[in-house]
């Protein structure tokens, strides 16, 4: 006995791509149909290309604040315990010969008001040996003026771009810095001012630092600040700033004295927390764009599944099984989100991997600063793509719209033929 021909088609075959393209391109009768997946396509591609963006200059501006920050001021904080520091040369060498740790960095800090003859402005001083300072990359690669050439011989001290355009003065001029520690007399301590040659103007690229900070000789800044040979901390460098938490103990056995540590981390845990928290934030309100755009592919779906209704019953009589019914459907509204995720992508990463050139090309067309420095603290918008949050946001993007179509095709697979022809 001879075996039945089966009937349907094999799934996601030719037949069914075929029907689901004709139903994607524009026909006058579905004119309609077919604006409402171009907003969809529009919005999913937006959607994706939004997300990529912004979360791309979120990860930027972390990297580019934890670089600066940690790369300007350290990842440990040792300080004396029950008597000064004044054993720091000793200490921070045994802490420098721990595994792990790059630099350990003795230091003195003391606020001061910085002036020239033409204007004034608070400063934070830091007294360093000149070795120290030039294992700084972020100083002593980025000098605009001066040197720091014989920084431990002379009185000269290291001044950030910002502070030497706020006071007008330049490398080789005289900056005025004034203390109320001064030295101790019978009418009570008087205010000490002393002007130091400027002998390197730096630029970090962050406003914050680039308009406080001064760098001066370690022994000058004991005298200046009356530190009676010692120092207030030192700021240890590791190999890798996530790994504090191995390298706590060995530094403070290599300490040989009781000190007090604390690290990056819990220095900066506000700042870190609030801009991990406005990202979340932000994916979670872009997201709903691509929600948004996901439901419009279901109401365009549906229209087009009554707008077809008549088709559908003929394919049905013709041998179509409610599978193939389904899958011509969903391929068709899947088109639409995966195209415009891949759109979204392509655009998102241009955007993204340009975001600076296209500040400076708005901000010169408009005339006005788009991303003030005193604001933002960095000096240049960044942006960092992230692979793995780039492919969350595909995946997520193209569930989504597969999901939105899911549906609309049951709906069009459960049509009933006879009643499809009737009112069709």
């Amino acid at each position: 006995m001879a075996k039945e021909a089966p009937t349907g088609t094999k799934p996601f075959s030719l037949f069914e791509w075929m029907l689901a393209g004709r139903y994607l391109r524009t026909r006058r009768r579905e004119g309609f149909v077919s604006v409402i997946a171009g907003f969809s396509f529009l919005g999913i591609m937006l959607g994706v290309a939004t997300l990529i963006v912004v979360l791309s200059v979120m990860n930027g501006f972390r990297k580019e604040l934890l670089d600066k920050i940690v790369g300007i001021n350290g990842h440990i904080f040792v300080a004396p315990i029950e008597r000064p520091l004044t054993d720091y040369p000793e200490v921070s060498a045994r802490i420098a010969a721990v595994p792990g740790v790059k630099r350990a960095i003795p230091l003195v800090e003391g606020q001061a008001f910085g002036s020239s003859q033409y204007n004034g402005s608070g400063v934070l001083v830091r007294g360093i040996r000149s070795n120290d300072l030039r294992q700084i990359e972020h100083i002593a690669g980025n000098l605009r003026q001066g040197s720091l050439d014989n920084f431990d011989e002379g009185e000269g001290v290291a001044i950030g771009r910002r502070l030497a355009e706020a006071l007008s003065i330049q490398a080789g001029d005289t900056l005025t810095l004034i203390t109320p520690r001064g030295a101790a007399t019978p009418f009570g301590t008087a205010p000490r001012v002393k002007g130091y040659p400027v002998k390197a103007v730096f630029e970090i690229g962050m406003s914050e630092f680039d308009s406080t900070f001064v760098f001066m000789p370690l022994t000058e800044a004991q005298n200046y600040f009356n530190r009676q040979g010692d120092v207030q901390l030192i700021e240890v460098y590791l190999n890798d700033a996530d790994k504090v938490d191995e390298a706590r103990a060995a530094i403070e056995e290599a300490a040989g004295r009781p000190v007090l540590m604390t690290d990056w981390r819990q220095r900066n845990r506000t700042f870190f927390g609030a801009l991990e928290v406005e990202r979340n934030v932000m994916f979670l309100i872009l997201t709903l764009i691509v929600l948004v755009a996901a439901l419009n592919i279901i109401s365009g779906l549906i229209m087009l599944v009554k707008d077809k209704s008549s088709d559908i019953a003929i394919l049905r009589t013709m041998g179509a099984t409610r599978g193939a019914i389904m899958r011509i459907f969903l391929i068709t509204g899947a088109s639409i989100g995966i195209v415009g995720t891949i759109a979204g992508f392509g655009l998102g990463l241009l955007l993204a991997l340009n975001v600076e050139t296209i500040r400076d090309f708005i901000s010169t067309l408009t005339n006005t600063n788009l991303f003030p420095a005193e604001l933002y603290f960095l000096s240049r918008l960044p942006a960092e793509v992230n692979p793995t949050e780039v492919a969350t946001i595909l995946i997520m993007a193209m569930v989504l719209s597969l999901l939105a179509t899911l549906y609309p095709s049951w709906r069009a697979a459960k049509l009933d033929p006879v009643e499809a022809l009737r009112y069709g």
